[in-house]
């Protein structure tokens, strides 16, 4: 049996070629001719050292080549900070207090006959037909207090408050610090019992006829309670506070950034 490969020649031998070379590459007419294998064998060894220095080239510059990032984001995203000086938000709130701007003058409506209470014109309006609709069920609703500039609200507050010998935080319970009432927004008025002006600003107000008349129809005025027993606020209970909350404008004002979801 023969040994793969090329075997070993002893010294001062001839080659022996035919029993070596592939058939196919066998010169029979001349097999004394020794040399014209070697540019053959060249050509091959040649062919296949290429082959391989290819391979490993494009191995090399494979793992070595820069890696192209592929962005499948066309339209960079911008993001935008989110404002933290919002007349509304919870940052802002002093002793339970959100901030509220102050309506202009020129937004204003008044409500009653003398001129001194005001509102902002839709919910003015609104409320002069709120108080017809009573009316007409017997039942007499008075404003007691409607716009209110910062200023005012700051006398209000500290001023009240010292003569009452309260501390900020026990005033803040049941008047709001200034620039954080939503008195300044046109949109809240203080209602009474024109039957018992005795109740008036007092929780006792809850038992009047004016009181239960508007926890049963305000709603379709477009006002509710802004302060109702044990809200997130923790403003005393107020029965006598509304707001109008009927067009988008005021809708924003109370409620924009603020955690509260819809009733089921």
């Amino acid at each position: 049996m023969k040994k793969s490969g090329f075997p070993k020649q002893p010294q001062n031998s001839s080659l022996e070629i035919g029993d070596d070379i592939p058939e196919a590459f066998r010169d029979t007419t001349d097999t004394g001719s020794q040399l014209r294998i070697q540019p053959l064998v060249l050509i091959i060894g040649g062919l296949i050292g290429f082959a391989v220095l290819a391979v490993g080239s494009g191995f090399l510059f494979f793992i070595t080549a820069p890696k192209k990032v592929v962005d499948t984001q066309e339209t960079p995203v911008v993001s935008t900070p989110t404002p933290t000086n919002s007349p509304t938000t919870k940052n802002d709130a002093v002793l339970g207090h959100l901030a509220y701007p102050q309506a202009s003058e020129s937004e204003l409506l008044a409500i009653t006959a003398d001129g001194r209470i005001k509102l902002r014109t839709a919910a003015a309006q609104r409320f002069q037909a709120m108080v017809q609709a009573a009316r007409s069920s017997g039942v007499i609703l008075v404003p007691i207090s409607g716009f209110r500039t910062v200023q005012q609200q700051e006398q209000l507050f500290f001023n009240v408050g010292a003569q009452r010998n309260q501390t900020p935080a026990e005033r803040a319970a049941v008047s709001a610090p200034p620039g954080h009432s939503e008195h300044h927004t046109g949109y809240a008025v203080d209602i009474g019992d024109g039957k018992v002006p005795v109740t008036n600003l007092q929780t006792t107000f809850e038992n009047t006829q004016a009181y239960q008349w508007l926890e049963a129809n305000a709603a379709r005025f477009s006002f509710e309670l802004s302060f109702p027993k044990n809200n997130p606020q923790g403003v005393s209970y107020e029965p006598w506070h509304w707001r109008f909350v009927g067009d988008r404008n005021s809708l924003e004002t109370f409620y924009k950034a603020r955690d509260i979801k819809p009733v089921q």
